[in-house]
């Protein structure tokens, strides 16, 4: 389903820019290091430093979902009848989408399933083979999309929006991900 969401989307006509992107980690992550605990401040600079260096910018882009986690899927029995949440939806690379949909649909308590790794991996595949390209960035890619729901889910704890309503997750979830993913050890190989 995402890579058929990937293709389609390829012929819309100028969508905007993904709002969550690198530029956009760094702004939150120096905002919120004053609120963050010594080693979990540490983390997010080694994070941003390594993102800057090794995320690179030549990947397939198009127009992403960025934020394709279960509870975004409405199903009809055994069958997906609706995808809901595009409020983050935007132009960055197609393996970002890949990397949001991995870390959460794959995964418990952070942990890969290889099974559920490879059938996701596989049938996107199928639709739309990934490039030399994407195969080198995946790891630094998968450690992204950890990164990107951490900011995230830190900025709602410790600074949140006057007037919005905001259901608050657990930040620690996506650091125990993030953790793992630098780690490397269950990183599955794209096909």
């Amino acid at each position: 389903m995402l890579a058929r969401l990937h293709l389609a989307a390829a012929s819309y006509p100028e969508p905007l820019a993904h709002q969550r992107h690198t530029a956009w980690c760094a702004q939150v992550a120096a905002q919120l290091e004053p609120c963050l605990a010594d080693d979990d401040a540490r983390l997010l600079r080694n994070e941003l430093r390594l993102q800057q260096r090794y995320r690179p910018a030549d990947l397939p882009r198009g127009v992403i979902h960025a934020d394709l986690f279960r509870d975004n899927v409405l199903w009809d029995g055994e069958h997906v009848g609706g995808v809901i949440d595009f409020y983050f939806a935007g132009r960055d690379a197609l393996l970002f989408d890949v990397a949001v949909t991995l870390n959460d649909w794959c995964a418990d308590a952070g942990v890969l399933d290889p099974a559920r790794c490879t059938a996701l991996l596989a049938a996107y595949a199928e639709a739309r083979p990934f490039t030399a390209a994407e195969r080198a960035a995946w790891p630094a890619v998968l450690r992204a999309a950890a990164l990107r729901f951490w900011l995230s889910r830190l900025e709602d704890f410790h600074l949140p929006r006057p007037g919005e309503m905001v259901l608050v997750k657990d930040p620690n979830e996506y650091r125990r991900i993030l953790a793992l993913r630098a780690v490397g050890a269950d990183l599955p190989a794209l096909p």
